[in-house]
């Protein structure tokens, strides 16, 4: 039996790979969007924001996506040693910086052809991120790609020990940190909750009341650009933030309440930066993160002291695994009143 090629469709095609990393998905959109413009990585986070953003909805959102579902758009970079730029999206809107994405990309790279020549036993490849150039560096083998290491921008600890009131818990000590995007963090134990075996929507109720307190309590800002100043999500954590050998579990809520499978790339960077601002951590001394969600861990380490306007701050090296999930080529029909996409909460 013979099938067509693609259904009755109406519109443009958009072909996209999915992968995971630690559980995380990341959905790659090969074709079928329209030109990004823009001069600057920024302004077109900006233009797709205010121009595209239906196309978002239609991957993200069900029935081709669901609630938790995140992509990967690539751009033409502003930057000559940047490989490829990459926009982020999620499920109310876009990001500056996603780790998982990145580990998952630096596969992606190698494997499609991206990078021309991949050399062994690692491929470096410069990927542009909203809030500035990353590095990752891709094992590779007989053909093969592995795990993912990268260097992130300045990471730094925003401020920490800041109290902020909490509808239904009272006043909470939260620390808030960047590394790519800015975080507060909190330990779990302070509601009653464990990252490791409370329930999903119970982490999700305290992290979203969290979340919420700080974005309109606590005046953000980032040294570099506006676009970067504002609240991405709350990361719960085991309170086990002095250095140990054994992983350190913690679970992140960003954006509209959506839910990380992995530890969080971007999560571990601020956190590292964090230990590293309250001295609980040294250079070079590799930690282990594990995601409360899924149980997949990734391994960071502060390895450069920097600074970020007057922040002092760590270049953080996070590393993890992704995997392949599938290819898909995804269309729409005109006369579907759901063809734009929906969200169930």
């Amino acid at each position: 039996m013979e099938f067509p090629k693609l259904p009755p469709h109406s519109g443009s095609v958009l072909s996209v790979v999915d992968m995971h990393t630690g559980g995380e998905p990341l959905r790659i959109i090969l074709s079928g969007y329209p030109e990004v413009k823009g001069d600057t990585i920024l302004a077109k986070r900006r233009y797709v924001r205010e121009h595209l953003d239906h196309l978002r909805k239609v991957l993200m959102f069900e029935p081709r996506g669901h609630y938790d579902m995140y992509g990967a758009l690539l751009v033409r970079s502003e930057l000559a040693e940047a490989d490829l730029g990459v926009l982020f999206m999620h499920n109310e809107g876009y990001s500056t910086m996603c780790g998982h994405a990145v580990i998952a990309l630096g596969r992606f790279a190698v494997d499609y052809g991206l990078i021309k020549a991949p050399t062994s036993p690692e491929t470096q490849i410069n990927i542009h991120c909203p809030c500035g150039l990353v590095k990752a560096f891709t094992q590779y083998s007989n053909g093969k790609t592995g795990a993912v290491r990268f260097h992130s921008v300045p990471a730094f600890a925003f401020a920490t020990d800041v109290s902020v009131s909490v509808p239904g818990y009272g006043s909470i000590t939260v620390d808030i940190s960047y590394g790519g995007a800015l975080y507060a963090f909190v330990s779990s134990e302070k509601f009653g909750l464990d990252v490791n075996k409370s329930k999903t929507r119970d982490l999700v109720d305290a992290a979203t009341a969290v979340s919420d307190a700080v974005k309109s309590q606590v005046k953000l800002y980032h040294p570099v650009s506006e676009d970067l100043a504002f609240l991405y999500g709350t990361i719960l954590t085991d309170g086990k933030d002095a250095f140990s050998e054994e992983p350190t579990a913690n679970v992140c809520v960003f954006a509209d309440a959506q839910v990380d499978r992995s530890p969080t790339g971007s999560g571990v960077t601020a956190r590292i930066a964090l230990q590293y601002q309250k001295g609980l951590i040294g250079l070079n001394q590799t930690r282990s993160f594990k995601s409360g969600a899924t149980g997949s861990v990734f391994t960071g380490k502060a390895i450069e002291e920097t600074t970020c306007g007057d922040f002092r701050a760590v270049v953080v090296e996070v590393t993890g695994h992704a995997h392949y999930s599938g290819v898909a080529s995804f269309t729409q029909e005109s006369d579907d009143p759901l063809r734009g996409g929906f969200l169930l909460r």
